[in-house]
């Protein structure tokens, strides 16, 4: 997938959208993976960030369990030697401290702001507005909205949320209205048919590109400040995901992110790079 990369950042950077590039151990320590990074940093407005998935992270103290896949799940002093180490490889393989961070599986726990905040990182994006990880052994954020807020330590972070967001003629009656579908027998799938409520996140992965037209049409009409959207990077070739199995799911996606583009700016939606993100804040 990292030959895909330098096409498909020229695609973002060809229309003054940044990436922050949130790259886990495996990658970090990949020379070829960060030649590919360093190149496509060249545009002076995209940068590197952290994603730590504890699995494939040393130190290795953990048993390979789904609750330990939650990095906030570890005890304080795994979970902080495991972002000293990834960020220690970012250092050296980029030259720069990273300042935006996210946990696989969003797995954020009790110590993980003031960990990051002790580190200088700026920014977590390890929440996922509207989604509930319970079941799995992860946190919920089931009522927590698309809104960035101040967090850890004397709110020396800014938690910024994957953006998520309900549609639907009934949309209003939000997460408890959600949650309640989620008890009956297929439920959410029929509340979805029937137009009467979606839960549809900013990524191409998954979420139809008509969905995720009307979860930005929305956001937009209804106040909120800030979306932010992600997506995997092995989806930029074909067979690495279940999004991206061919030619034609990957014209898909790449259709998907025009589409979705056009619309901002239509709706006068700027793209920003993180130094705006901060100085706004």
């Amino acid at each position: 997938a990292m030959a895909a990369l330098p096409a498909a950042h020229a695609r973002f950077a060809d229309r003054g959208v940044p990436i922050v590039y949130l790259v886990d151990y495996p990658v970090a320590s990949d020379p070829r993976a960060c030649d590919a990074l360093r190149a496509v940093l060249a545009d002076s407005r995209s940068e590197i960030g952290t994603q730590l998935h504890p699995w494939v992270n040393p130190p290795f103290d953990e048993a390979l369990a789904p609750h330990n896949s939650y990095a906030g799940n570890l005890p304080e002093a795994l979970e902080a030697a495991k972002i000293d180490a990834l960020t220690d490889v970012i250092v050296r393989s980029f030259g720069q401290r990273p300042r935006v961070y996210r946990t696989g599986r969003y797995g954020i726990g009790p110590a993980t702001w003031r960990l990051l905040a002790e580190r200088g990182y700026r920014i977590d994006s390890s929440i996922r507005a509207r989604y509930d990880y319970q079941s799995d052994g992860g946190p919920d954020f089931a009522a927590i909205g698309n809104a960035a807020f101040r967090c850890g330590p004397d709110g020396a972070l800014i938690a910024l949320p994957l953006t998520t967001v309900y549609t639907g003629i009934l949309r209003r009656l939000g997460e408890p209205f959600f949650r309640a579908l989620g008890q009956l027998p297929r439920g959410r799938g029929a509340a979805a048919r029937l137009g009467l409520m979606s839960r549809v996140s900013l990524t191409p992965e998954g979420m139809p590109i008509a969905d995720a037209l009307e979860a930005v049409r929305v956001a937009v009409g209804e106040g909120e400040r800030l979306l932010n959207f992600a997506f995997h990077s092995p989806s930029l070739a074909p067979g690495h995901t279940p999004y991206v199995r061919d030619a034609r799911d990957l014209a898909a996606f790449h259709a998907w992110w025009d589409q979705v583009l056009e619309l901002l700016v239509t709706l006068g939606v700027r793209p920003v790079t993180v130094d705006q993100l901060l100085d706004a804040a």
